[in-house]
């Protein structure tokens, strides 16, 4: 008597964590398509600050540019410690 009602009882208990878990794939499988739009969006567009960080770079890189053909200019006056006349004053 004691087997029959454990047995019974057993699919009773087991039952919330088959639930549970049909739930929860159920819930994975509603906002999977939703995190794929959200992603492909985000891949697609540049926030603020990605296009500050971009931005910098570029500057940063045009004023190294800037400064190399700048010495390169000057580098001939250096021999002769004449002032170069392409160098801005500081």
């Amino acid at each position: 008597m004691r087997n029959l009602v454990i047995l019974f009882a057993l699919p009773l208990a087991l039952s919330g964590c088959v639930v549970g878990t049909i739930a929860g794939t159920a819930a994975d499988v509603v906002t999977l398509p939703v995190k794929a739009a959200a992603a492909g969006v985000d891949a697609v567009t540049t926030s603020q600050s990605e296009a500050d960080e971009i931005r910098g770079r570029q500057l940063r890189k045009a004023e190294e540019k800037a400064g190399r053909e700048a010495r390169k200019r000057c580098k001939p006056f250096a021999d002769r410690r004449l002032a170069c006349p392409s160098a801005t004053p500081q």
